[in-house]
């Protein structure tokens, strides 16, 4: 999994055969648990973690390190898994830390449904601990690795590039996380792999967070095996509510805007938040999924105006004079006009469609829908259908288009690039517009050159 921002990514899921070797290898540099006097072999997510904060910023920590470590990418999720899982059956009422004074009086002035006391655990203590239970679990398999570790999995080929531009901060984040079953301990025949971009402004926090708790906040939710895009759409108001705690506990003011794809299966369900978008591309012809959340929509007006607020024009129109999105996850002095509800859509796949792109607004406010499948085309023509680095030719157009803001862009590849690279992409799906509402198939497996994992 990869959530932080890096300049460039490009990564495929690879096989099993690594397992045992990787083990023997982590197990050599750590012969034994930490001392309380160890450093940490990873920072530790902040100074204080909320209860609910938990299962996600401990999974980040594991698959940051194991992924650091070029961890089978099922056998990092599983380990992940397990370490989390055995972690959580224990009582973590030793790492708990009482809330400052102050704290506690913001928590008295709270709505009614934020009155509930919140437990607040030591960071440190518990990314410690966190660690040895990972240590245990490594070792037990070490003598025998579990079936769910050692599955074969589908070959995803990703492209990712992100730049911070000329802006002062990079405040985009990304998630590319093809074990997604093997992170959550999901058993069921249903193939699963989420992709997401966060673009935050105000500061980084609110898409760190987003990047870590949004897909945790989906595998939680009941309804995800039967309506995944109602998951999606809860996770996102969940990690939107969670973050709003987190803001007032730490006085942080910063937002996100976000777009997640999960493949679950022959469906394609998306969610998003604001102005960051995901295009489908089908047989060379660009599907559009979604609209994205901006100020100037007459629905979100329309919205914001009713619950007191305004909608202007100054350099762009911005709602109440400072935001340029209409929904967000925190921005907590602007919420409810800036709200953190979600839109999502679903739609079968039929094994024709080429690609996703996923991508903040410093791409896609200068590189229109219609032109990146030429973008791709072209360079698909010129690396013999290799699409490893498509991404970072993306973020160039942008650039030399004008693009000042930070750049994300994610391809997420549904067949072989080298079956499109003659152009030969087939005319377009004349049912394609009539499913736009309702939105991959079994997908045929990708070549298996290894690139640089990130």
């Amino acid at each position: 999994m990869s959530s932080g921002a890096p300049q460039k990514s490009s990564q495929m899921a690879s096989g099993a055969e690594e397992t045992p070797g990787f083990l023997d290898m982590l197990l050599q540099d750590f012969p034994a648990p930490l001392n309380p006097e160890d450093p940490l072999p990873w920072k530790a997510p902040g100074t204080v973690l909320s209860q609910e904060e938990v299962e996600g910023e401990l999974a980040e920590l594991a698959m940051g390190f194991l992924g650091s470590r070029k961890a089978p990418p099922p056998l990092a999720a599983a380990l992940a898994h397990e370490a989390v899982s055995q972690l959580l059956q224990t009582d973590l009422s030793e790492f708990r830390k009482l809330p400052r004074e102050e704290e506690e009086e913001e928590e008295e002035e709270d709505d009614e449904e934020e009155k509930a006391p919140v437990t607040l655990l030591d960071a440190q203590s518990l990314a410690r601990s966190f660690f040895n239970r990972l240590w245990e679990v490594a070792g037990q398999w070490q003598k025998q690795v579990p079936l769910a570790a050692r599955a074969s999995q589908r070959q995803w080929l990703v492209s990712i590039h992100a730049i911070r531009n000329t802006r002062r901060k990079m405040e985009d984040r990304h998630v590319s996380l093809p074990s997604f079953n093997q992170l959550f301990g999901l058993s069921d025949p249903v193939d699963r792999a989420y992709f997401a971009v966060f673009d935050g402004h105000g500061g980084v926090d609110a898409a760190r967070y987003a990047a870590v708790h949004v897909h945790t906040n989906a595998a939680r939710q009941p309804e995800l095996l039967t309506d995944p895009a109602g998951a999606l759409r809860e996770a996102f108001r969940r990690t939107d509510q969670m973050f709003l705690r987190k803001a007032k506990r730490e006085r942080l003011q910063s937002g996100t805007t976000g777009v997640c794809a999960l493949i679950a299966g022959a469906t394609l369900h998306v969610a998003w938040l604001g102005d960051s978008q995901v295009i489908l591309v089908q047989q060379g012809q660009v599907v559009k999924l979604m609209e994205p959340h901006r100020p100037e929509r007459q629905d979100e007006k329309a919205r914001i105006e009713a619950l007191g607020g305004f909608v202007s024009h100054m350099d762009c129109w911005r709602v109440n004079g400072t935001l340029a999105v209409s929904r967000a996850i925190g921005d907590v002095f602007q919420k409810p006009y800036v709200s953190g509800e979600a839109d999502a859509a679903s739609r079968a796949l039929t094994g024709s469609e080429d690609y996703l792109l996923l991508a903040c607004d410093g791409f896609f406010d200068v590189v229109p829908h219609q032109e990146v499948v030429g973008l791709v085309q072209s360079h698909l023509t010129r690396q013999q259908g290799s699409g490893l680095h498509v991404a970072e030719e993306l973020v160039a157009a942008a650039r030399e288009r004008g693009s000042h803001d930070n750049i994300t862009v994610m391809v997420v590849f549904l067949r072989d690039p080298e079956l499109l690279e003659g152009g030969n992409q087939g005319e377009e799906d004349p049912q394609a517009e009539g499913r736009r509402q309702d939105l991959p198939s079994s997908l045929p497996e990708p070549k298996t050159q290894d690139p640089p994992r990130s």
